[in-house]
């Protein structure tokens, strides 16, 4: 479990943005696909899958390989026997809507088809009255009119109602999204206290809204009104919202279409969060399922030191890490994504000793730490000061027998290092890096280097590091008689 946690916490940058892009592309294929035959047979080859997996974790060996074969031949049968539901799906669909899109709604609604056409009806002063049946029966209460079976539509209604039509008079039952009915007959409502304008179309509309639930909707042709007739009373509408409100209520899309669309969304959330689900898992499988060692030499890195403190001396400038992860992660590791720091913030003048812990240790994710060596690094320090010191070369072999050495100056003679206090108290002298004897010949100048051994020593800023060596050689005096050797 804590190996899981961790892993979920080492997730890279790049891994987040692999998991998503699969994901998004798998949850495509399921807007796309949904609802046909070969998502239904793709959905049996995914729980195949997920089969041979739980057989390969419990070592059914046969029983994993032969349904890796069914799942590899079922690839083969999508893709043969649904190439043509394939096919059509695809080229249904514009470019856009194969990468972002939802699924496609109906263009218009029987409200909006209904609302359309009595507004246009009002404009037009055509008469027309339509009824949209409720709980209750309505064939006791209207006289059987034409029957009509069609499909609504704007262009159905306003030709129904179309002054010349024979069946305009009448009025036309519509039920969901059918006309089944033209030319009915609708009880006249006997009220006195309607006004004096409303002719026979508003008191029938009102006639049948006292006997039943239905709603009615009438168009007057004197005036362009849109009267609404239910529980017997009638309205007046002004408005195209509140005639939509008024249909939604009475037919119960308001609520309907409401649960549809958290249905909708609920459906979409959940293909959405599974994609996420098993994409993740898939990548967990195969990127960290099989994990591989690597051993690295890193260096030490000393952060927060003391400016006025030097290192002089460190047991280990170099720390080996046993590391663990995925193959491809190992292999793809950089120098530079590993890090060792000391934090020396807190070091005393003298000997210092640091356990090195995982905190001390920058590691990329997904990268496990398995062991260290060493495991303690002693850092010595020391206060730094400044001393001048004499430069002394420092020869080596040996002058040809005709030379002789007559005169050797170094310029400058003295230079002023910085480093640890205790080691520069110990120091006399300054050597220069090693100078050979054998190849000197006639006189001429060499620059050469200072033999700063210690890392931790250094020249002042206004010195420098090399020095010039001024040389004169004359050739051995012969020896001319036999007490040469006395004199």
């Amino acid at each position: 479990m804590d190996k899981f946690i961790y892993l979920i916490l080492s997730l890279r940058w790049q891994d987040i943005i692999d998991i998503s892009l699969v994901s998004y592309i798998l949850f495509r294929f399921y807007v796309l696909f949904r609802g046909t035959n070969a998502f239904r047979v793709l959905i049996g080859m995914t729980l195949l899958w997920f089969f041979q997996q739980i057989a390969v974790s419990m070592g059914l060996i046969v029983t994993s390989w032969v349904v890796q074969g069914v799942v590899t031949l079922g690839a083969f049968i999508i893709i043969v026997v649904f190439r043509n539901e394939i096919r059509t799906v695809l080229l249904a669909r514009n470019l856009k809507f194969i990468f972002w899109g939802g699924r496609s709604k109906k263009v218009i609604s029987t409200i909006e088809i209904i609302v359309e056409s009595v507004l246009e009806m009002a404009r037009r002063n055509c008469g027309a009255m339509i009824v949209l049946p409720g709980k209750e029966d309505l064939e006791e209460v209207i006289q059987k009119g034409i029957p009509w079976e069609g499909e609504i539509s704007k262009e159905m209604i306003l030709s129904i109602f179309w002054p010349d039509n024979p069946v305009h008079d009448g009025a036309a039952i519509i039920q969901r999204d059918q006309i089944t009915q033209v030319s009915a007959i609708l009880p006249l409502s006997r009220r006195d206290d309607l006004p004096f304008y409303y002719g026979t179309r508003h008191r029938a509309a009102l006639g049948l809204a006292e006997a039943t639930d239905a709603l009615i909707l009438a168009v007057s042709e004197e005036r362009g009104d849109v009267v609404a007739a239910q529980d017997s009373q009638m309205k007046v509408i002004k408005q195209r919202r509140r005639l939509e409100q008024i249909l939604q209520q009475h037919m119960g899309t308001a609520a309907k279409k409401s649960r549809e669309s958290i249905k909708e969304r609920l459906t979409v959330i959940t293909a959405a969060l599974f994609s996420i689900i098993f994409v993740t898992g898939v990548w967990f499988s195969v990127s960290k399922g099989v994990d591989s060692l690597a051993t690295l030499e890193i260096p030490v890195v000393y952060m927060n030191r003391d400016p006025a403190m030097e290192i002089v001396k460190t047991s280990a400038n170099t720390v080996s890490l046993e590391l663990e992860g995925s193959g491809a992660l190992i292999n793809s590791i950089k120098p530079d994504q590993i890090q060792v720091k000391l934090d020396l913030s807190k070091s005393k003048v003298g000997p210092n000793s640091f356990t090195i812990t995982r905190e001390n240790i920058s590691l990329p994710p997904g990268i496990i730490l398995k062991g260290l060596k060493p495991p303690v690094v002693d850092v010595d320090l020391d206060v730094l000061i400044n001393k001048e010191l004499p430069v002394q070369i420092d020869w080596v072999g040996k002058l040809p027998d005709q030379f002789v050495l007559t005169e050797a100056t170094i310029k400058p003679q003295t230079v002023e290092i910085i480093g640890g206090k205790r080691m520069l108290e110990k120091m006399s002298t300054i050597y220069t890096e090693k100078v050979s004897l054998n190849n000197l010949e006639g006189s001429g100048t060499i620059t050469v280097n200072l033999a700063l051994n210690q890392a931790s020593l250094k020249t002042a800023s206004d010195s420098n590091e090399k020095v010039n060596i001024t040389y004169d050689t004359k050739l051995r005096e012969k020896k001319t008689n036999k007490y040469s050797d006395i004199t």
